[in-house]
């Protein structure tokens, strides 16, 4: 129960005690939840995870929907303009809701607060950054000399994309250390994990399960954006043990209704995701992934919403990054 929001662990106490009310508030039809991603990849693992789940308590029966493109957008629109009668899900993972709208600002309009019904996340994720296995630096702090060592060379670090949080967080790395790094933009994790090992590029910043699979064979992860020290990671520290407090940074994967969705809906929707959280098929599958089971439920995941809109708001004025860039 050690990841589980105080407030959600209350609300799936009350839910067990309301089980009757529960049953009658379930959505009566078939739903679908909408991933704006191509099947196999972690978004979409996710969503099949939960929404396996939500039969029968929530309805009788459930699909997920993969519609990629626009980087996410195409689903989001569709969820948006759905019926509001919790039978059309969205599941995203937060660069789309919190970042594009800094990355994106003619095309990603949308407010993930007023346009959507935030209902709760389903997990969380942390970044870590990671050198070729034969590079010189073997802690964090070895790297930062490294990098202050070179002279003024151009060093470069690559990432999924340009406008990803591997892109962002890897540049608050260069700043927090003054130094500055280059960034190489990547068509996805998998190409910039493998010009990493082959050691083309030097440092590669990445979501964690991009990386951890490669630690100890092709690469060496030397620090990770998590509050603590990952489980499977225990000799890795995280930036904040490094001196580097706000390099802390975890994303989310989080589930929306559109907007206007009655109430009681989102609170049958959210304690079904509950209750799923704990059972041992979905943690293992999660832990699989290096993703925690972390469940903010409909009031403070908008407040979160808002307030991490705002940071990364912040944190891309500080680049200097361009949607031309």
């Amino acid at each position: 129960m050690e990841y589980l929001h105080r407030r959600a662990l209350l609300a799936l106490g009350a839910a067990v005690l309301a089980a009757p009310q529960a049953q009658a508030q379930a959505v009566p039809r078939n739903a679908r939840m909408l991933v704006g991603f191509a099947a196999g990849g972690p978004t979409d693992l996710v969503a099949r995870l939960y929404t396996d789940r939500l039969r029968p308590s929530y309805t009788p029966g459930a699909i997920v929907e993969n519609r990629p493109g626009a980087s996410g957008r195409l689903a989001l629109e569709a969820v948006r303009t759905a019926d509001p009668d919790g039978t059309t899900m969205l599941m995203s993972p937060a660069s789309v809701m919190t970042l594009q709208p800094h990355i994106f600002p003619r095309e990603a309009r949308h407010d993930a607060v007023t346009d959507f019904t935030p209902v709760c996340t389903l997990c969380e994720f942390a970044f870590g950054l990671a050198v070729p296995a034969n590079h010189p630096a073997r802690s964090f702090a070895e790297l930062i000399a490294w990098l202050r060592a070179q002279g003024g060379r151009d060093v470069v670090f690559g990432s999924p994309g340009a406008g990803s949080g591997g892109h962002f967080v890897g540049d608050m790395v260069g700043r927090a250390v003054s130094v500055s790094m280059n960034h190489v933009p990547y068509r996805g994790a998998a190409p910039a994990v493998q010009d990493a090992i082959a050691g083309n590029i030097p440092i590669v910043v990445a979501v964690l399960s991009d990386i951890v699979p490669h630690h100890g064979q092709g690469l060496r992860v030397l620090a990770i954006s998590s509050p603590a020290r990952l489980p499977r990671l225990p000799d890795v520290p995280t930036f904040a043990e490094g001196g580097y407090p706000q390099l802390t940074i975890t994303e989310w994967m989080g589930l929306f209704l559109p907007a206007r969705t009655p109430a009681p809906i989102v609170q049958a929707l959210y304690r079904n995701v509950l209750a799923s959280a704990e059972t041992p098929e979905v943690r293992q599958a999660l832990d699989r992934l290096e993703f925690l089971p972390v469940i903010t439920g409909p009031e403070d995941f908008a407040l979160r919403l808002r307030r991490e809109r705002e940071n990364w708001g912040r944190i891309v004025r500080e680049s200097g990054f361009r949607p031309e860039s």
